[in-house]
This record gives C-alpha cells, sequence and structure tokens, in this order.
C-alpha cells in the first residue's frame, strides 16, 4: 500500500478527555504508518471517529459525522469508537466498518486480529503517548471514569468506574510532550481529582511534570468538586508549580433541593466556601462552572435560588445547558419534567448572568499585564493566545508564537470579553 493510500483522519466530538485519546489515537496510528491529515478527504483510506453522547444531541452529531464520512469517502474504512459507541442501540444502523468500545485494540484491527475489551483495572497504562499534529497545546489524560452516578448523567456507564493512569506513564507522556516543544500541557480526566496511584495524587502528579522544565505551564481541565481538596488550591498558589489560574468545577445548580435530585455531593454552601478559598490562595483564578437549566422538578423557586447564588459567586465563565432526557439515566424518568419552552427561557436568562460575569471578571485585568501563549493568526489578522487564567488576548505580531510572554493588555470596548495586546496596531 503507497502512502497516498495510508492516510488516516480523526474525528473527535465532545470533551477535552477525548482530545487526549484522539492524540493517543494519532500515536498508534503513526506506528502503523500511517499519515495524519487534518481534513477529511476522498482520499483518507482510514477514518476514526471518536464519538459522544454525553446529551441526545452529541450523540446525534456523532451518528451525523459518520453518515457524512460515508458519503463523501466511500471507500474509506470507517472505525466509530468512544462514548456512542459504548452505549448508543442504534449503532448497528450506522454506515461504518466497525465498532470499537476499546479504543487501544483499534492498532490489533489493522492486522485484522481479533481482539478482546481490556480489562478495567484501578490503575491502567495506554502504552502510548500523545501526538498533537495539528494543535498549539497539549491534553494529557492521567484518569478514566466516575463513580458519582449523577442521576442525569450517562458518563458512568460509557467510561466506567474510576481508574488512574500509571503514575510513571503520565510523567513520561509529559515528558514527550514537552520534548515536542509544547508550552501548555492541560491534565485531562473525567475527574481529575480523583486520581490516585499507590499514594501518588493529582498533586503529586503536577510537581512531578512541574519539575521537568522551565518554560511551560499546567493546566487543569474541567473537574467534578471536591470540597476537601485546599492542598489543590495550595499547590496551584505556589509559582514553582506552573499551574494556570483556571479551575472549572461544574456546580450544576445552586438549589441545595436540585442537588440533591442531581445526585450531587455537596451543598451549596459547600461550594462557594471552596470557590472562596480558591480566589483567597489564588488571586485573580478563573473560576467557571456548568449549570443545568429546567432538571426535572426545578420549581420558579429553585430557579430563582439558582440565578440569584450564581450570581453571587461571579464566575468567569458558565456553560450553560439546557436540560434534555438522556436515556438510560434516573433523570430521564423522574416525575416534574419541564416543558421545552420554560427550559429554554430559563436558559436564556443564566445566559445573560453568564455573560454579565464574562465581562466583569475581563474587566479587572484592563490596562494589566498578562502571562499569554500566542497560538495562531487568524483571518483577522491578530494572532489569538490565551492568558494563565484563560482570557483570550489578541496581537498584531507575538515576537515568538508559542511562547509565554508577559503582555500588557486593554479592553478595547466595555462590553469585550476579549483583551488586546496594548503594543499591536489597530
Amino acid at each position: 500500500m503507497t502512502d497516498s493510500l495510508k492516510k488516516a483522519y480523526i474525528h473527535t466530538l465532545g470533551c477535552r478527555l477525548n482530545s487526549a485519546d484522539s492524540a493517543l489515537l494519532n500515536f498508534r496510528l503513526l506506528q502503523n504508518n500511517y499519515s495524519l491529515v487534518k481534513n477529511l478527504s476522498p482520499d483518507v483510506s482510514l477514518i476514526i471517529i471518536n464519538s459522544c453522547c454525553v446529551t441526545a444531541e452529541a450523540g446525534r452529531k456523532s451518528a451525523q459525522f459518520a453518515r457524512k464520512a460515508r458519503k463523501e469517502c466511500p471507500f474509506a474504512k470507517i472505525i466509530f469508537t468512544g462514548c456512542a459507541a459504548e452505549i448508543e442501540e442504534n449503532t448497528a444502523a450506522l454506515p461504518v466498518d466497525i465498532i470499537v468500545k476499546d479504543k487501544k485494540t483499534i492498532p490489533q484491527l489493522f492486522e485484522n486480529k481479533i481482539v478482546a475489551n481490556t480489562e478495567k483495572t484501578d490503575i491502567f497504562t495506554e502504552n502510548a503517548f500523545g501526538e498533537f499534529p495539528f494543535q498549539s497545546r497539549a491534553f494529557l489524560k492521567i484518569q478514566e471514569g466516575c463513580n458519582n452516578f449523577c442521576t442525569y448523567c450517562i458518563v458512568p456507564y460509557t467510561r466506567g468506574r474510576e481508574r488512574s493512569r500509571n503514575f510513571e506513564e503520565v510523567i513520561a507522556d509529559a515528558r514527550h510532550t514537552l520534548a515536542k516543544g509544547f508550552k501548555e500541557l492541560i491534565l485531562t480526566g473525567v475527574n481529575t481529582c480523583q486520581y490516585y496511584d499507590n499514594g501518588r495524587t493529582l498533586c503529586d502528579v503536577i510537581r512531578k511534570i512541574a519539575s521537568l522544565g522551565d518554560d511551560f505551564r499546567i493546566r487543569l481541565s474541567s473537574t467534578e468538586p471536591k470540597m476537601d481538596n485546599i492542598e489543590l488550591l495550595k499547590v496551584m498558589a505556589e509559582p514553582e508549580n506552573k499551574v494556570c489560574r483556571f479551575l472549572h468545577l461544574s456546580m450544576q445548580h445552586a438549589s441545595d433541593n436540585i442537588l440533591k435530585k442531581m445526585n450531587r455531593h455537596y451543598s451549596f454552601a459547600q461550594y462557594a466556601d471552596f470557590a472562596a478559598q480558591a480566589r483567597e490562595l489564588i488571586p485573580g483564578i478563573h473560576i467557571g462552572t456548568d449549570i443545568i437549566a429546567g432538571f426535572p422538578g426545578e420549581s420558579d423557586e429553585d430557579f430563582a435560588i439558582c440565578c440569584e447564588r450564581t450570581r453571587s459567586l461571579k464566575f468567569a465563565n458558565i456553560h450553560v445547558f439546557s436540560y434534555s432526557k438522556r436515556q438510560g439515566t434516573p433523570a430521564a424518568v423522574m416525575p416534574g419534567q419541564i416543558p421545552p419552552d420554560i427550559i429554554k427561557a430559563r436558559a436564556k436568562r443564566l445566559q445573560q448572568i453568564a455573560d454579565e460575569d464574562a465581562v466583569k471578571f475581563v474587566q479587572q485585568f484592563n490596562n494589566k499585564e498578562l502571562p499569554v501563549i500566542f497560538e495562531l493568526r487568524k483571518k483577522d489578522g491578530f494572532y489569538h493566545g490565551w492568558s494563565d487564567n484563560y482570557i483570550e488576548v489578541l496581537q498584531k505580531s507575538p515576537e515568538a508564537p508559542g511562547c509565554i510572554e508577559n503582555v500588557a493588555v486593554e479592553q478595547k470596548n466595555a462590553q469585550d470579553t476579549i483583551l488586546f495586546a496594548k503594543t499591536s496596531d489597530f
């Protein structure tokens, strides 16, 4: 088979953990003599769809792309994997060649071997490193699965129970990625705070990775709140650990009544106290969250409480989700399902709060200096980058794209959530 017939394309849907999984697939493809392409094209011989089904819409998009791929690449071999492959009942109707539940078995498929799913234990290895041929930031997978079983969530049924990646392999993968020149490593998992390998925790992972070099930074991906994890906040506050001032803690709701229905394992007061401690220890920290609007049983009072308390926390960003039934979860059959028009109105109100608070967060840094990594130049002529506390910054010509540089920034318009480098020619 010639090189032209050995092109592979991976389409990734969903979360940062899926992006990390795709990076490991990139490594496995390269080991099997495939070249990786950035975009779908008719000459691609292998297509891997790394699917998502965290919402019904995500599952629909995963299936939709499978149909698109088959139409545009009728002769390609199409592998469907990821969360939707684990649980979707209609995968048999997909126009794909094979559905794979365990991504690590994909290389054996190239040799037409029959393989069994890898056993899921508390500690796992990937036997692969992340490869990011078309990205400027690297996602480092350190953890899998979840034991929380929130009533709206399908993830424990697709990703399985909590387990952590072998500590030595995590550090080796980080060393491999840094050697490639990446300046930001994003630690990913379903719940990174639950990392544990023979007494070593997320804090140990951070400290060890931080010791591998100087000119890079570490970012934590979205995680479940762990209200007693003050050690993590202290580790983040220590400059030598190179951790970005960023926490995305999924609150999901601010009414204790709804939190209980969701099977969330904290009260609003506990969440608010943890956020306050984070801000005290790490000035300027970006705290983001997820909130679900219209969960079953959400009364007008519950929603009013959610809005009031959400505003009090002054989040830097809020991902607002309109509740939708996810078959296979307890919430899908709960009484008190909210009509779609009310869900839509409530989501719109929460989004207004989110937009207002995002502007207020950014305003704090007008005429300040921030450490920024500029990543790519877009059609507007600006290089776009991100500060350590996840504010988008634009500059005409960075001194060294991909490097961390301290930049004096300003807000051009009062309602902007984007800052501009003062040195830029506007």
